[in-house]
């Protein structure tokens, strides 16, 4: 019951994102930034101008990297900030799902439809996901179950939706985290793999299968401890701990091999290039003249970063075209950048307080002490002298992905462009969904309980406001909406005078975010 529901949000949140973005895109002109925008040297077709009309609004900004990659390959030196997973994948859909449209629409066209399907599929298969993995850490079916549906009205929906890794990213890293927890070390560790070919944060994945190795590791020891005699106990030592180096070097090995092979790729194409600028469309190289922007060039010297002692392309790429680095936004100038990015701050800042400050003990100990005993396992602050384990978001098995969701926080903070931020964290971590959702249970006593799900799925108007504490007027209001999937968190939104101020800012948060990312992405205006 649980995971159609959240199907049927998710689709029915995907859906009106797709509608809301024609509709902004349609209404409000277009701004003109200085941003990448290659020319578009493909014959029209018929049907182009529908999609452009219908799908435009998914192409704005990065997107332009990603559709012109899965188009035309890494031409320019800084298309290789975009790592390649999600451009071939468009490229495979529109060659092949969308190839009996080629009568009707150009390449271009096709991979926009192709990011449709793609992202609102993964955006569905994501909330799923987070379902799935919420059941397995949280140890809470009801937290798991909200987590999932605040997931389907993500702060970062529009990235989602447009032609951005995010929904890709999502998929990969919810789906390893998933494997990792159903004990599947081997299989998620090529899903890992596959999250590092979609974006470059990918690879700090290696700390959960270097954690989750190294726990494995202590416990195996313990047993053997306890058991075994002097000369066996060596020896049964001696092997956990050479399982535990083999199995380490090995995962990091093929999490990181993506990226080292995208970086070798870039390092061939540039610091040992085999063409010339005149295999290049004349478009192309007029943009390229105009805007500063390097090609691979034979006949030229190759560029300064060949020389370094570590030649990153991404790095140099990162450093030189958007000035990334420690400390490098904190300019005045982007204060307006620095308070975008404050509600997700702030939210992870208090989720990392909230579970340290309950679990002191447990976290000096990285989490790594036997959950069992009494004293250090991870506590709920809410169930004091309770025998049983914390579940939930004080649940012992959420400390790894809070220390990670705290380590992408800080290197976000002080190292990258702040307003991405949010679409950073809300792809990367499922933390924040975790902790929002904690928040919800916390502020809401309705909402903690069975009687909102029996609420929710009530088909009887008169029932549910028999079983809500909500005025008439409400009960009516939530009557008269049917077109949304009836849940507990679209009878929150429906009752919204009623809910405590946490959960108004905090919905207010995610839905304000959403609608705002639409109205501006989609026309060009800076967004997060």
């Amino acid at each position: 019951m649980d995971v159609g529901r959240v199907v049927k949000f998710a689709t029915f949140s995907r859906a009106l994102t797709l509608l809301l973005q024609a509709v902004f895109n349609s209404l409000i002109p277009d701004h003109v930034p200085d941003a990448f925008s290659p020319p578009h040297v493909a014959e029209p077709k018929c049907w182009d101008s529908l999609v452009e009309v219908i799908f435009g609004g998914l192409s704005r900004w990065d997107a332009e990297h990603f559709l012109f990659i899965a188009e035309r390959g890494y031409v320019y030196e800084h298309n290789f900030a975009f790592f390649p997973l999600l451009p071939l994948s468009l490229r495979a859909v529109a060659a092949t799902v969308f190839w009996p449209l080629g009568g009707l629409l150009n390449f271009r066209s096709r991979l926009l439809l192709s990011v449709v399907l793609i992202n609102s599929v993964l955006f569905v298969l994501n909330a799923v996901t987070l379902y799935s993995l919420g059941r397995l850490v949280l140890q809470d079916r009801r937290l798991a179950y909200y987590s999932s549906l605040l997931y389907c009205i993500t702060p970062a929906n529009v990235f989602m939706a447009a032609a951005y890794s995010e929904s890709l990213f999502a998929f990969l890293a919810f789906g390893a985290m998933w494997l990792l927890e159903k004990g599947q070390a081997l299989t998620s560790c090529f899903v890992f793999a596959l999250a590092t070919a979609t974006r470059s944060n990918g690879i700090v994945s290696v700390g959960f299968l270097l954690y989750i190795q190294f726990q494995r590791c202590i416990l195996q020891a313990r047993v053997v401890g306890r058991t075994a005699v002097k000369l066996t106990k060596f020896l049964s030592y001696a092997r956990i701990s050479f399982q535990f180096v083999l199995s380490a070097a090995v995962g990091t090995a093929v999490v990181l091999l993506p990226f080292g092979l995208f970086q070798y790729y870039g390092y061939v194409t540039f610091c040992k290039p085999t063409m010339k600028p005149e295999l290049i469309s004349n478009a192309l190289l007029e943009l390229s003249e105009k805007k500063g922007y390097r090609v691979p060039d034979m006949t030229r010297d190759s560029p300064s970063w060949c020389f370094h002692q570590y030649p990153l392309l991404y790095s140099y790429i990162q450093d030189v075209y958007w000035n990334v680095g420690f400390l490098r936004y904190y300019e005045l100038r982007q204060v307006p950048n620095f308070l975008l990015a404050l509600p997700v701050t702030v939210l992870g800042t208090a989720a990392a307080w909230q579970y340290c400050t309950a679990n002191p003990w447990f976290c000096l100990q990285l989490g790594l002490i036997d959950g069992k005993q009494k004293g250090q396992r991870g506590e709920n602050p809410d169930l004091k002298g309770s025998d049983k384990p914390a579940s939930g978001f004080y649940s012992p098995k959420v400390f790894v992905y809070l220390v990670h969701a705290t380590v992408l926080l800080a290197f976000g903070v002080f190292c990258m462009h702040i307003q991405v931020l949010t679409r950073f964290l809300a792809s990367s971590s499922p933390v924040l969904y975790w902790f929002s959702a904690h928040l919800l249970q916390k502020h809401e006593p309705f909402y903690s309980t069975d009687r909102v799900e029996k609420a929710a799925s009530s088909t009887q108007s008169h029932t549910r406001c028999a079983r809500m504490p909500t005025s008439s007027d409400a009960c009516m209001t939530g009557s008269e909406w049917r077109i949304l999937p009836q849940n507990p968190l679209a009878e929150l939104l429906l009752n919204w005078a009623q809910c405590s101020a946490v959960t108004r800012c905090l919905l207010g948060y995610f839905i304000s975010y959403w609608v705002l990312g639409l109205v501006l992405h989609c026309n060009w205006l800076p967004w997060t």
